[in-house]
């Protein structure tokens, strides 16, 4: 590089408010004192940061530039071209992508330098600016027998993980290359955590910064473990991989991003839902796993009880009406809908959906994704499809009045509607409907049946054992301890990560809407009635079914109680001028 280079590189610092003309005149005059450069000598006094140093020396030569950290580079490329021709050319191959090896040099305008590497490694070359102090550093470390970073990711060699595209993919890219990561190194460190949480059945992994790093944890079965802790300075590069794969904007790290991504893995397709969160410390990620072969669309593979499969049934055989499936976040309601569906589904009728997001595609229905940010709501998206002559209508989830108003009257215009909604238990879905303002007789006159449900993390097969149940954990269950039996749980072992638990069961709670139910819910009855003509018509709350799972085997008495909650624990509503609604 020549003095006049210099000097255009200090004015381009002047020019951009980094340095003073005094500080430049000064760093000019140990320049020629001691033959260094400029730049080097600004940043060994403190003036001038590495990362503007890199910026005014990218923007002088019209190159990309970076700042070279762990994780942008892929220290087995050293070998194509070799340490010492590293040091020589005073560059270092940073990562490849097909026939394109992208390479940190000092000089990124040195076209013989960029026809030695081309002919080195066979391969086209795009020339990036990085500071030579850096190349050097990082040559030296990863040319020595002891990679602390390479031990990590090469030991990360399961590459089976293979991105569907859907789109095609602009292969220019942005110029922040430190935004634009697809170096081996982090394609397997997150091919590896996607195809374990995969193969552990997984349905969410968890991408989070912490003050010493990166902190990755799946969940499996309803709960979060550990996956992997990769080393320090690691999780732009990370988040910024599973973006790119995630068609999401990797530049913007302020607002919260959704994306979505079909992989290949164990040879079966999966479908990745990625969220984006700005925190604090870094932006964190959440990875929803939906894995078409977890999906059991087969309504007596859910562990429903020959009773309560049969209530169901009959109130899905209705040719109109509404069935709703209550619970929370996780207790598989979408599961339970697209086993309904599979049920009723056949080429003589006309199924359409309304969801947010569309999980799974199923053959001969018709699936509509919601789109708020173009006004395509549920209940727009309603409207629509009763001109589409539906025989059968799923909505993924009534979640407002104007929804739940369209949704009840198109069960009662001679459509069958499958809904989802969150409360407690089935009894109180009457009350949640009427918070809505919907009208109790027009809630008697379109339910047909509610479910409402949980997820219990099932024993172990492996370490399943019998066990006595504490005499205060059987009270809270209904059981007497004189003569309860033993009942089964796991101890713990490596096949279920020591929690005793592999898998989930559905726990049901199937409350049929007879006559005697629809007369109370257009007199404007409270909760408490409508449990208690369903507890006299033979239905079970949710903790009585629970009981039964456990007395069963095929769970915990514990893992029951965690998950459903008591009768006297709900709380009734009031009553007052709901009748006259």
């Amino acid at each position: 590089m020549s003095g006049g280079e210099r000097v255009r590189i200090g004015d381009a610092l002047v020019a951009q408010g980094v340095v003073t003309p005094e500080q430049l005149r000064q760093a000019l005059a140990r320049q020629r004192a001691t033959g260094r450069r400029v730049g080097e000598l600004l940043v060994e006094q403190g003036i001038v940061s590495p990362g503007a140093l890199v910026r005014a020396l990218a923007n002088v030569q019209g190159v990309p530039g970076c700042r070279l950290r762990h994780g942008l580079i892929d220290p087995s490329l050293i070998k194509l071209i070799g340490s010492e021709e590293c040091e020589r050319l005073r560059c270092i191959p940073m990562f490849r992508v097909r026939g394109t090896l992208t390479v940190a040099m000092a000089e990124p305008r040195s076209l013989p330098a960029i026809d030695r590497l081309a002919n080195l490694t066979k391969l086209k070359i795009r020339p990036v600016l990085a500071l030579e102090s850096d190349i050097l550093e990082f040559v030296k470390k990863y040319s020595g027998e002891n990679v602390d970073v390479d031990e990590f990711l090469t030991s990360l060699s399961e590459s089976d993980v293979e991105v569907v595209e859907r789109e095609a993919i602009d292969e220019q890219g942005p110029t922040d290359l430190e935004q634009m990561v697809d170096g081996s190194p982090i394609v397997n460190l997150v091919n590896v955590a996607l195809l374990t949480a995969v193969r552990d059945g997984a349905s969410d992994i968890h991408v989070e910064p912490s003050q010493r790093g990166t902190r990755i944890r799946y969940r499996i079965d309803g709960m979060l473990r550990d996956l992997m802790r990769p080393p320090p300075g690691m999780h732009a590069a990370i988040v910024s991989r599973i973006k790119v794969i995630g068609k999401m904007d990797i530049a913007e790290k302020r607002l919260p991003q959704e994306g979505r991504v079909r992989i290949v893995a164990e040879g079966r397709e999966i479908d990745l839902r990625v969220s984006s969160m700005p925190t604090l410390l870094g932006e964190k990620l959440v990875v929803r796993v939906l894995d078409k072969s977890n999906l059991h669309v087969e309504m007596d593979q859910l562990g429903l009880r020959a009773e309560s499969l049969q209530k169901i049934v009959g109130a899905l055989n209705q040719p109109h009406g509404m069935v709703l499936v209550t619970g929370p976040t996780g207790s598989g309601k979408t599961t339970t809908l697209y086993s309904a569906l599979d049920l009723l589904r056949n080429a003589e009728r006309n199924i359409l959906t309304v969801e947010d997001p569309v999980e799974y595609q199923l053959d001969l229905i018709n699936q509509i994704q919601v789109n708020e940010q173009i006004g395509l709501t549920f209940a727009r998206a309603l409207r629509s499809i009763l001109r589409q002559d539906p025989d059968i209508i799923m909505v993924g989830e009534i979640r407002d009045e104007e929804t739940a108003r369209v949704a009840v009257q198109a069960a009662l215009t001679g459509h069958l509607v499958l809904a989802t909604l969150h409360t407690n238990d089935a009894p109180s879905t009457v009350a949640r409907l009427r918070d809505m303002s919907v009208e109790a007789y027009l809630l008697a006159s379109s339910l047909n049946g509610i479910i409402a449900q949980r997820l219990a993390r099932t024993n172990c097969p492996a370490c399943v054992t019998s066990y006595y149940p504490p005499e205060t954990v059987l009270e809270d269950a209904g059981l007497d301890p004189a003569s309860t039996k033993a009942l089964r749980h796991g101890v713990g072992c490596p096949k279920c990560h020591n929690s005793g638990f592999k898998g989930r069961t559905g726990i049901y709670e199937v409350l049929e809407v007879d006559t005697q139910i629809k007369r109370a819910i257009a007199a404007g009855e409270g909760t408490a009635c409508i449990r208690d003509l369903h507890t006299r018509g033979g239905g079970k709350s949710l903790r009585e079914e629970g009981v039964l799972v456990a007395l069963e085997g095929r769970t915990s008495l514990e893992e029951v109680l965690r998950v459903t909650r008591g009768d006297d624990e709900v709380l009734d509503e009031p009553t007052s001028g709901r009748a006259a609604a």
